[in-house]
């Protein structure tokens, strides 16, 4: 199994102290800072936009993955490029072409992620997989932090992630919403190797266990 990589959403950080929380993820163990961007119109909430991610840009050591919940991605993601995004995360439900939508991504120096809602197939996946380098499954519906758990798309990440094992591809299988170390486990064991959590690592009272709870969820005691 590989190893199993932790993003910390700063969507629950502190934002009047957004880069000393930022920092302090890192260093406790978060892998990448994943940037969840929301547009009042796709979801229903407001959250924030590049430049904010681009405040953080050359301050933080690790990758940021952006993940646009937005109506239109493709008008911004030069935008998102430009401040520092590692990796441009679309919705399949918000594109009318997503093939265009990966090679735009590509074209301005970023991996190309796609994200599915809980109520979408992962079927809609398979026929761009070659070409994405991260799979994003939503277990709650986007728009918000601190929702609970949607258990019903554990097989959804288990189908996917043995036809990818059966494909012989490489990416990141993530996973995000209500992820913490009581969830992780299910999802681990279901083929995700990507774990986005907020309120499990900014509101937790020791952020590095969380953290190391997280990534070790898939180590049989």
């Amino acid at each position: 199994m590989a190893p199993v990589k932790v993003s910390a959403s700063i969507l629950s950080a502190d934002f009047a102290h957004l880069l000393e929380d930022s920092q302090k993820a890192v260093a406790a163990g978060a892998d990448m800072l994943h940037m969840d961007v929301m547009d009042g119109h796709f979801v229903p909430n407001i959250s924030f936009g590049a430049p904010v991610i681009a405040g953080l840009k050359g301050k933080i050591n690790v990758p940021f993955d952006s993940h646009l919940m937005i109506t239109d991605p493709n008008k911004y993601i030069p935008d998102f490029a430009k401040a520092g995004s590692a990796y441009i995360l679309f919705h399949e439900e918000a594109v009318a072409d997503a093939a265009a939508t990966i090679k735009l991504i590509r074209e301005n120096g970023c991996k190309p992620g796609m994200v599915i809602n809980p109520g979408t197939s992962e079927e809609t996946l398979k026929p761009f997989a070659k070409d994405l380098e991260y799979v994003l499954f939503m277990s709650v519906w986007p728009g918000f932090s601190g929702q609970s758990f949607i258990p019903d798309v554990v097989p959804k990440i288990a189908k996917f992630s043995k036809w990818v094992s059966q494909q012989n591809l490489s990416m990141y299988i993530a996973v995000d919403g209500g992820i913490s170390p009581k969830t992780a486990p299910q999802v681990v064991e279901a083929g995700a190797n990507l774990l986005i959590a907020a309120t499990a690592i900014f509101k937790s009272p020791d952020m590095k266990e969380s953290i190391h709870l997280m990534k070790n969820a898939g180590t049989k005691n």
